[in-house]
């Protein structure tokens, strides 16, 4: 999606982006430095969060979702 400004884009529009491995240890290293809950920490006391399991951060998410927009 190069070359295209903020007016460019419409509700709807749609893209298609590489891919992006997100793995254990991934959740583990960007949540020790970024967002150090348990929940995204230690997969055995995510057990006993909402989530159920280990969850990586929502800035997380956000971080690799901007990479692949950018």
């Amino acid at each position: 999606m190069t070359g295209k400004y903020l007016e460019d884009l419409h509700v709807g529009d749609t893209f298609e982006s590489d891919t992006f491995s997100v793995t254990e240890a991934g959740i583990i290293e960007f949540a020790r430095d970024f967002d150090p809950q348990a929940f995204h920490l230690d997969a055995n006391a995510a057990q006993t969060s909402v989530f159920k399991g280990l969850v990586a951060s929502g800035w997380h998410t956000a971080a690799m979702s901007m990479r692949l927009f950018v």
